[in-house]
């Protein structure tokens, strides 16, 4: 099939004003925008990376917005894709230097996992955040003392100074949460369902405790964060496989991420099929969950469990 020049240089258009959200976001989408000008050319990854003197496996990170970008191979790949308007050419060539840009959340990279940055820039560029969470109070959701206890127990934290950097990256991730809105900034919506086993599990003295729940309970009132507790009465429920993440982002050519973490790694996808089953089943625990409404009643039963 060939493609429509006017087509490709008006979907360019629109790829560009919908550009935002930060270096990940963009990343991914320069990729996704290189992979549809490849596919509408039936060129192979392997005949794409042959092109620029690389491996299809490049071609692929490329394409999910896994690396950075040389613009020698963007502009080489272009020239392969019939990409000859030079207006199209030059938009999609100026993006390299902003979608190569480090995020805030690097100067936490000796002690932030490679796997994990990735979700960092995305919950940065995210307009909406679903969580349901079975071990912890979610990483957006936990108090500064609480989460210096969580992170106490982590292996990877081996000293003071890495438990230090790693709470004030949390406390900087949540900074988005409490943004006024203006014609630059927008606080994202965070909608958690709380697994009711995360309460009663301790992390740190009852004063930890007790400052946690006040803070879940302060935070619930905010116009643009949702807290539910699944409580133990409920039974069992479609998410007893674990906790994950959906991010929804602004931007349209962007699909919904699901994130789940692991040990060592994590997982993420993006793919219809996936990501649609796991917003049915946040829906079902949002429906299944005592309401909102009753969730400060529920935190407040917890402060008296957590009493000195």
């Amino acid at each position: 099939m060939v493609a429509d020049p006017i087509q490709n240089h008006q979907v360019t258009q629109d790829f560009l004003a919908n550009s935002s959200g930060g270096p990940t976001v963009l990343r991914i989408l320069l990729g996704t925008q290189l992979r549809r000008l490849r596919q509408e050319k039936g060129i192979s990854r392997h005949d794409a990376g042959y092109a620029i003197r690389a491996s299809h496996a490049k071609i692929s990170r490329m394409e999910l917005g896994q690396v950075s970008f040389k613009h020698r191979d963007v502009d080489d790949l272009l020239k392969l894709y019939g990409v000859d308007d030079r207006e199209q050419r030059e938009a999609l060539l100026g993006l390299i230097s902003s979608a190569n840009a480090q995020g805030w959340w690097h100067q936490y990279g000796d002690v932030l996992p490679h796997w994990f940055g990735v979700y960092v820039g995305l919950e940065e560029a995210a307009s909406m955040i679903r969580t349901y969470e079975v071990q912890f109070v979610p990483g957006l959701l936990q108090s500064e003392d609480y989460a210096r206890a969580v992170i106490r127990l982590s292996r990877t934290a081996t000293s003071d100074e890495d438990v230090d950097s790693r709470v004030h990256m949390r406390m900087h991730r949540q900074r988005r949460l409490t943004i006024e809105n203006d014609a630059e900034n927008t606080a994202p919506r965070l909608w958690a369902v709380i697994d009711e086993a995360v309460l009663h599990r301790p992390y740190g003295n009852a004063r930890v405790m007790r400052g946690q729940i006040e803070h879940l309970i302060e935070m619930s009132r905010r116009p643009n964060v949702t807290i539910q507790i699944a409580t133990f009465a409920m039974g069992g429920h479609p998410a007893a496989g674990g906790p994950f993440s959906i991010l929804r982002f602004p931007t349209p050519q962007l699909p919904d991420v699901v994130y789940l973490e692991q040990l060592n790694s994590a997982l993420y996808f993006d793919k219809f099929d996936d990501t649609s089953g796991y917003a049915q089943t946040m829906d079902h625990l949002a429906t299944q969950a005592p309401r909102p409404s009753d969730t400060q009643g529920i935190l407040e039963r917890f402060l008296e469990l957590h009493r000195d």
